[in-house]
């Protein structure tokens, strides 16, 4: 990426430590250099890190690790305990699972998934259970240990105290933003309680002419958001400056699991407790007859989910685990945008064999 800009002509590429000194002003340090540079418009997109719980010994070193350090560890951990079972620790434990670790994940809450439907969150907790992931629930952590031998993570549950060991340990406890140092606080940007850049529809800050893109905003943690976090400053600079957050509809996500997990739109749960009358279709993968692609490369593990609005027939959201779900789900997230309808969707032709005709079976399953 950094070849990408310095390639360019009209970019200055500068590597170093910044700092905000005053408004729209920021000085850049790199070894025993020091540059200071102002410009009309400013955008901090220094992204996120993990957050370190207030947990005795929960220092990242040794034998503990964040998702980061992790992807190098050496040698590899026979024994892996995870503390936390968001979306990060659940990925993690599945992964190394499949590397051959013996895994264990400290959940906080009653069960896996807690955004998910009942039926979609059993049918993944199962997968991983398939794959030699177990899953501690109602787990709470209070010291982590880097022993000698062994990292110790001792944990309550049910108002017991236990104790287990591994050759690494992940803290997966969320993501924080990446202001440390910046010095915000001179440029009149401001941040939240959590301190995350504070920034309006058009991701502009507090400071005039100063934009905040990305995990720094506190905005969803993916990829493809800060991507188009740049069409709209770009539409701001350059078009007509109508782009703005509230732009994304239906925006989906992918939980990179065994088999993936998808989803996009509302719960199930989620669409009764705002009022809609709605129509459920779901079946498990293994048991779409006219999607045979999961059963072909293996794992007919899943289940395809979707919940319709009764009246408009419109697809209010959809939870997709099967082998490629990733893919379809932006299938069905771009028919939510465009509001095709569920009748559309299920009656479209699909090439066979592939994993998005599975729409075709579930849509036509619906009540």
């Amino acid at each position: 990426n950094h070849s990408m800009l310095a390639d360019l002509d009209s970019v200055l590429l500068l590597g170093g430590r910044a700092e905000f000194t005053g408004e729209r002003e920021v000085r850049v340090t790199g070894g025993a250099d020091t540059m200071t540079i102002t410009a009309d418009t400013v955008v901090v997109n220094t992204g996120s890190v993990a957050n370190i719980p207030p947990i005795d010994g929960a220092q990242l070193g040794g034998r503990i690790h964040d998702s980061e350090s992790l992807q190098h560890v050496d040698p590899f951990p026979k024994r892996l305990v995870v503390v936390g079972g968001g979306y990060i620790g659940l990925e993690f434990g599945s992964m190394f699972a499949h590397f051959g670790s013996q895994d264990t994940v400290l959940d906080r809450g009653p069960r896996p998934l807690a955004n998910e439907d009942d039926d979609v969150a059993e049918v993944v907790a199962q997968a991983l259970a398939d794959d030699g992931v177990t899953i501690v629930n109602d787990a709470s952590v209070t010291a982590v240990n880097d022993g000698a031998d062994a990292a110790t993570v001792t944990y309550e549950v049910g108002g017991e105290t236990k104790t287990i060991d591994a050759e690494a340990v992940l803290l997966a406890v969320g993501r924080k933003p990446a202001t440390a140092d910046l010095g915000l606080e001179k440029a009149g940007i401001d941040t939240d309680d959590r301190g995350f850049i504070v920034t309006d529809e058009y991701l502009r800050s507090s400071a005039e002419g100063v934009y905040a893109f990305g995990d720094v905003n506190g905005g969803p943690m993916f990829t493809y958001i800060s991507l188009d976090d740049n069409r709209i400053l770009a539409d701001q600079l350059l078009g007509e400056g109508k782009r703005s957050t509230k732009d994304r509809g239906s925006v989906p996500y992918t939980m990179f699991l065994t088999p993936p997990v998808a989803r996009v739109g509302l719960t199930e749960k989620a669409a009764r407790d705002e009022g809609y009358e709605i129509k459920v279709g779901a079946k498990l993968q293994a048991d779409i007859a006219a999607a045979p692609r999961a059963k072909i490369e293996g794992d007919p593990r899943g289940i395809v989910k979707f919940v319709v609005d009764a009246t408009t027939d419109h697809i209010l959201g959809a939870a997709l685990v099967h082998v490629h779900s990733q893919e379809v789900i932006n299938t069905v997230a771009l028919a939510m945008r465009h509001d095709v309808t569920a009748t559309e969707l299920r009656d479209t032709i699909y090439t066979h064999p592939s994993a998005t005709e599975a729409l075709n079976e579930v849509l036509g399953a619906l009540k």
